[in-house]
């Protein structure tokens, strides 16, 4: 959890919203008991409204010829795109994937409806809703944390599923969540800084302790059982030196399989607004890109063409005029690279360009950069290609595997990777945890309940 501050408010650098926040939601109903949120969060209204993963925002189009679009002639691509996300997720349940990936899928179904759809509609305005596909597409690996939807298999985009709840933040941070959650425990609980070099498993010695955890300082703690929650991204890299002997090949192969990719924020504050009142999201149009793509050819000359647009911090009262702009992929990892002096330079470029006013220049820029964090290793997970529910149960299962004579529940998984229909969210990651808890809890319930009466002799 990070933030920041701008003058005296707080802005999110990792996780950013209660995704569905209504009473099926633990970390909704764990804010509201802290009174973390705001009245209007907390109205039966917002949490009966169903919106499926796309909030109703008011939407700004702004295209690459400085023009602000006409929110009419844009919607016609906006429908068609999101009919085709929803019906790309039904192959999950149906069997049968006709494209290995989302993007593909989108791609070939959208060329078809253009053709038939947009016939008798003139070139340039065609032209111009197939750009705005390929900006949607570009919002997809954002909300999926994926470089491109090619890399989103199509026949397991459909196990994500949704909460109803009108997507809401928390005014003072997401890290009054775990500072409550802390504050519960005893504090001397947690040790900090002490990263795990191995966790050695499958102790065939009769020792009392069947995994011991050695660190990087050396020092050794020895344990009944050990729940990982790294992140996907961190597995990934370290697996191989983090557990000894490794993990089970099905296991493995579940962990390259799933696909983990970057999304990042760029904020950017300005004097003033330069985008409507009541706008809450800004959508950037190429006017080049009417080839539906969601990567740029030269990542270091056109990474900034992979940033979809921005939100819009509300309310203004609080934050100012500061909108948070979202770039995924490798374009996004590009980024994290560049001086911040480079980054507010191409920001600048790019708003100049889009509002066609070239006195537009932000005050601060202010990003994200979770790539080269060495703990994350980028941002959350999504399925890959080839991915199936089956690779979410291997996440998730203990060592050692079932049948094995050995001690069990020696290494357990949480974290939301490792969710079968949450992953990608915090609510997904609190889930998995209280799953390990629970999972230890039945084992130790149920070696009480079959231990034999002691003699009264």
């Amino acid at each position: 959890m990070n933030m920041r501050y701008t003058g005296d408010n707080i802005i999110e650098i990792g996780a950013n919203w209660i995704h569905g926040p209504s009473e099926g939601n633990p970390v909704f109903c764990l804010a509201r008991q802290y009174g973390l949120l705001e009245p209007d969060a907390l109205t039966p209204e917002n949490q009966a409204m169903d919106v499926e993963g796309h909030p109703p925002w008011v939407p700004n189009f702004f295209s690459s010829s400085g023009r602000k679009l006409n929110a009419e002639d844009i919607y016609p691509a906006q429908e068609m795109f999101l009919e085709l996300m929803s019906e790309g997720s039904k192959f999950e349940s149906q069997g049968g994937e006709p494209w290995s990936c989302v993007g593909d899928f989108i791609r070939s179904e959208a060329e078809q409806q253009a053709a038939e759809k947009w016939k008798d509609i003139d070139a340039a305005t065609r032209c111009l809703r197939l750009c705005v596909i390929s900006n949607m597409l570009k919002v997809e690996c954002c909300v999926n944390g994926a470089h491109s939807m090619d890399e989103v298999g199509l026949g397991a985009y459909g196990l994500y599923k949704t909460l109803p709840g009108l997507d809401c933040t928390f005014p003072g941070g997401y890290e009054g969540l775990i500072k409550n959650l802390m504050s519960e425990l005893p504090s001397d609980l947690v040790t900090y800084n002490r990263p795990v070099r191995c966790v050695h498993w499958n102790n065939t010695e009769k020792e009392e302790n069947s995994v011991m955890i050695e660190c990087d300082d050396e020092k050794k703690i020895a344990a009944d059982h050990v729940i990982v929650t790294v992140p996907l991204g961190y597995l990934k890299k370290h697996h191989s030196t983090l557990f000894s002997p490794p993990l089970p090949l099905h296991k493995l192969h579940s962990v390259e399989r799933l696909g983990f990719g970057t999304n990042n924020k760029i904020y950017v504050e300005f004097d003033s607004p330069w985008w409507d009142a009541d706008c809450e999201v800004i959508y950037l149009v190429w006017e080049d890109e009417d080839g539906m793509l969601d990567q740029v050819p030269d990542v270091q000359r056109s990474w900034i063409k992979k940033l979809f647009g921005f939100t819009v911090l509300k309310p203004s009262e609080r934050y100012g005029h500061v909108l948070c702009g979202w770039i995924a992929g490798h374009e996004s990892e590009y980024m994290e690279t560049l001086s911040e002096q480079e980054v507010t330079h191409t920001m600048t470029q790019l708003i100049c360009r889009f509002t066609g006013n070239p006195t537009v220049t932000p005050r601060r820029v202010l990003r994200s950069q979770w790539f080269h964090d060495p703990w994350t290793c980028g941002s959350y997970s999504y399925p890959g290609k080839g991915c199936s529910a089956q690779d979410l149960e291997n996440m998730m299962e203990p060592l050692p595997t079932k049948g094995s004579l050995l001690q069990p529940l020696q290494v357990l998984f949480a974290g939301e990777a490792t969710h079968p229909c949450y992953y990608s969210t915090v609510h997904g990651a609190l889930f998995t945890g209280w799953r390990e808890a629970d999972r230890l809890i039945s084992h130790y319930s149920a070696i009480c309940n079959s231990e034999p009466p002691k003699s009264k002799l």
